[in-house]
């Protein structure tokens, strides 16, 4: 079971929300090589807002996560991209269902 997790809500510049989505799903690619995050999920609520969720079983993954190229990429363009600075949340898991 995963027990630690990141939640991180990002708020679009106006006029930059398509480049926050292609952001996010390109981001993709860069979690598939992290053997540590187990769920990651980039998501979007509305016109402006998006958010990250991702999994793990351990606080070496999350914190390997952490110093990874999605959030070195993310803070390289966050000036450009975000109206405010993205707020990263660390979550505990209390319970979860994910494929075997």
């Amino acid at each position: 079971m995963t027990h630690f997790a990141l939640y991180v809500e990002l708020k679009a510049k106006p006029g930059k929300e398509e480049e926050v989505a292609a952001f996010l799903a390109s981001a993709r690619s860069l979690v598939l090589a992290e053997a540590g995050t187990v769920a990651w999920f980039a998501v979007r609520f509305d016109k402006t807002t998006f958010a990250i969720f991702d999994a793990f079983n351990d606080e070496s993954g999350r914190t390997a996560h952490l110093n990874g190229a999605v959030a070195a990429a993310l803070m390289a363009n966050a000036t450009n991209l975000l109206a405010v600075a993205p707020e990263i949340r660390q979550p505990t898991v209390l319970a979860d269902k994910l494929p075997a």
